[in-house]
């Protein structure tokens, strides 16, 4: 996807070198509809620089800062230098994202679709997430309920969600908790069942979530949770063990949370 507008001050630009020139360098902008800028030489590199091209090439991906825009002059000044190893990884990488959104976009809804189809569904996107990549990240872990603030409809929805749980890796993280159940009553074997399967979720827990309950060493269950980010795998695995316990004790029993195991592996 290419900007039909124009970039800011102090934002980063994926570009290509175009030409070459004594005085500088012209960089075709990757983000920007039909848009051009020019580093100076002075602009290149740090320190004296003999020669432009030990520095630079055609047809060189670079990354640049976009140091002062004149729309009325058609002119981009960009610079080079002012951008460090660290800023060109992550801005190389965040515009790469995007282009596997774009190729996502056709995906969800045809190599043939138009141009204002496109902009409606990329701009709704954009407004919510700040880029496409994001919007068919936050869809393939939250699924439709991401996209409900946006103005898309349900045929826009269903396809982008679809489209985003093919394709879109997500990063997941793992949390591990233990539950001691115990029930000394004559119905302990069942109520320690329906406490377990009140920790499993009874079939709530949500579509982004995988949540694990197994055997340990009496009275010792483990609870795993591998959910989308920390704050959302930490909930779970509360809300896990917190059902357990409720459970069991509702029928007289007792039950306890810790992080650390504490029964021996057989």
């Amino acid at each position: 996807m290419q900007y039909s507008g124009w970039p800011e001050s102090g934002e980063l630009v994926v570009g290509e070198v175009d030409e070459i020139e004594d005085f500088g360098v012209f960089v075709d902008l990757k983000e920007y509809e039909d848009k051009r800028g020019l580093t100076h030489i002075s602009e290149v590199a740090s320190g004296w620089i003999k020669n432009v091209r030990d520095h630079v090439r055609e047809g060189q991906t670079v990354v640049a800062k976009v140091l002062d825009v004149d729309e009325d002059a058609q002119q981009i000044d960009l610079s080079i230098k002012d951008v460090n190893d660290h800023q060109r990884s992550d801005k190389i990488q965040e515009w790469k994202n995007e282009q596997k959104a774009d190729n996502w976009m056709l995906l969800a809804f045809g190599e043939d679709v138009d141009d204002d189809e496109y902009a409606r569904v990329a701009n709704e996107l954009l407004a919510e997430f700040g880029s496409l990549y994001a919007g068919f990240e936050e869809a393939a872990i939250h699924g439709e309920e991401a996209l409900e603030p946006t103005e898309l409809d349900d045929d826009d929805i269903d396809a982008l969600v679809e489209t985003a749980r093919e394709n879109v890796s997500v990063p997941y993280v793992d949390v591990t908790g233990y539950v001691d159940l115990e029930c000394g009553t004559s119905e302990g074997v069942d109520a320690i069942k329906e406490a377990l399967q009140a920790a499993e979720g009874n079939g709530e827990v949500p579509d982004e979530v995988d949540l694990e309950v197994t055997y340990v060493g009496s009275p010792e269950y483990r609870i795993k949770v591998r959910a989308p980010n920390y704050k959302t795998a930490e909930s779970q695995l509360e809300e896990s063990a917190d059902r357990a316990i409720a459970a069991i004790e509702e029928i007289g029993g007792t039950g306890g949370f810790h992080r650390d195991r504490r029964t021996e592996e057989e």
